[in-house]
């Protein structure tokens, strides 16, 4: 099904976005969006805990986002959660509140993930180059660092300073002198030292900066008579001096910045000045296009049946040089029996793309050995860097592959949190199971049902009989779920 406008929701750092779209023949043109500063990294305490008030105030933030969004299908909207959420040890309890009153699902994304839909949303925004550009965002909570070259990334970093952070830590009382803006300024380049060398091998004719920050600062020099537009190394001297001379964030009185940005202006500027420096940038334009545009393009290919996450997944096929022919086997005959399930359950139907997407990688854990193999996929699956999928997603994907032999008593955690993935992990085992061989099998009729916590497998005895080691597995099968509170009758 396609569909003709599109949600965006990005739960940043320091401000809540909401983005609507309207398709037309493959493109997205803007229809409404709605913005709420939020600061949610103000509100991370020294034991990394996203504190009452902070959550109070996100939530408040997505009551008015749900009146917007409400009655469009679950398909079209995507949520993203980006730095403080990373970061907070709580994240899960306020995503649950925050689920809640939004009405859609919220993925908490990788820093490297964020900075590729970042650089989607800026090349979407300005005219098309064929020259590399360098991609700057400072967020409220990290700074996304980006070289690609007309559509496609090539470098990705993230980078944990933000202004929202860096202000709280280095203006926390308020006050502004030139002390604590070097103290900034030196923290900052000591990040950004760790990614020079590599990107500047790769090498840029253009830098471009986006969200808040950099549009932010380029405002205030265009409206002083400071800049075309854009950002220059004179116009950040000149900024950083007229805050040095403020001497407090409540004095700041700048022509052409915002009161909201007022109390996270230094920081950035900051980081801005150390980036500008340590990278010897020299000029800077900024860009419309930032993370929630990034978030609707890509939805965009998802919904059209482009989906990144497909090609991710036939990219770490090749490069683990997985046994392609094992891989269709196991999972055809998975997604065989899942249709069954799907059948009889149809919230099911969700999630079964997991099962397409773990049956082609459950044996990339055999490049590094073979023994325990799906323990190495599960590793490869939890900590790479997967474009497209978000944190929750890969944690399935890895445990989707952990169960797929083994002891199941390991999964109990995780088909407690939700019994979908013990269907999915139960026909990947079997699949599993039956191509151990690694050949193609003339496969008998087979029925399968889920009924609470009660799996079934019909199928011939004259075949199991001729079938031994098949035979003995399933049996063996019996214990295994019954140690996760499952049970199976063949």
């Amino acid at each position: 099904m396609e569909y003709n406008t599109l949600g965006a929701v990005d739960l940043g750092s320091n401000s809540f976005h909401l983005l609507i779209g309207r398709v037309v023949d493959d493109q997205i043109y803007p229809l409404d969006s709605l913005k709420e500063t939020v600061r949610l990294a103000t509100g991370i305490t020294d034991d990394k805990r996203l504190d009452e008030r902070a959550q109070e105030r996100g939530i408040a933030a997505l009551r008015q986002f749900s009146e917007r969004l409400a009655g469009m299908p679950p398909e079209s909207v995507r949520v993203v959660g980006t730095n403080a959420l990373r970061v907070a040890k709580n994240s899960a309890e306020f995503l649950r509140r925050a689920e809640k009153t939004l009405g859609f699902p919220i993925e908490v994304i990788p820093g490297r993930e964020e900075a590729r839909l970042i650089y989607l949303g800026v090349a979407h925004s300005l005219p098309m180059a064929t020259h590399n550009r360098l991609v700057i965002d400072i967020g409220g909570g990290s700074t996304e660092f980006i070289i690609g070259n007309r559509m496609k990334p090539k470098l990705m970093e993230s980078l944990y300073m933000g202004c929202v952070s860096f202000t709280a830590r280095y203006f926390g009382d308020g006050r502004i002198d030139k002390k604590s803006f070097k103290h900034a300024e030196l923290a900052a380049r000591e990040q950004v030292q760790t990614l020079a060398a590599g990107f500047e091998r790769e090498g840029w004719r253009e830098a471009v900066g986006s969200s808040g920050t950099a549009r932010s600062i380029a405002d205030v020099l265009q409206r002083n008579g400071k800049s075309d537009g854009r950002i220059d190394a004179a116009g950040i001297a000149w900024l950083r001096e007229e805050l040095i001379s403020a001497s407090e964030l409540k004095k700041i009185a700048i022509p052409g910045l915002r009161e909201d940005r007022i109390p996270v202006v230094a920081g950035g500027v900051a980081i801005m000045s150390a980036t500008f420096a340590e990278l010897d940038l020299g000029r800077m334009t900024v860009a419309e296009g930032a993370l929630r545009q990034g978030v609707l393009w890509d939805l965009l290919g998802r919904v059209h049946h482009r989906d990144i996450r497909d090609v991710t997944i036939e990219q770490f096929a090749r490069r683990y040089h997985v046994d392609g022919l094992q891989a269709q086997r196991v999972t055809s005959f998975a997604q065989a029996l899942m249709a069954q399930l799907v059948h009889q359950d149809t919230q099911l139907e969700a999630i079964e793309h997991f099962l397409d997407w773990g049956g082609r990688l459950h044996e990339v854990g055999i490049s590094i050995a073979q023994g325990a193999y799906h323990k190495h996929s599960a590793y490869i699956l939890a900590n790479a860097d997967m474009p497209g999928f978000s944190r929750q997603e890969q944690a399935w994907l890895s445990n989707l592959v952990l169960a797929q032999r083994g002891k199941l008593s390991k999964m109990r955690p995780a088909f407690d949190a939700d019994e979908r993935l013990a269907a999915l992990a139960f026909c990947l085992r079997i699949a599993v199971i039956f191509y151990r061989s690694r050949r193609t099998l003339q496969l008998p009729s087979l029925r399968v049902s889920l009924r609470g916590r009660a799996f079934s497998l019909h199928l011939e005895p004259r075949w199991l009989a001729d079938h031994s080691l098949i035979a003995v597995a399933l049996d063996a099968e019996r214990s295994q779920w019954a140690s996760v509170g499952f049970q199976l009758t063949l």
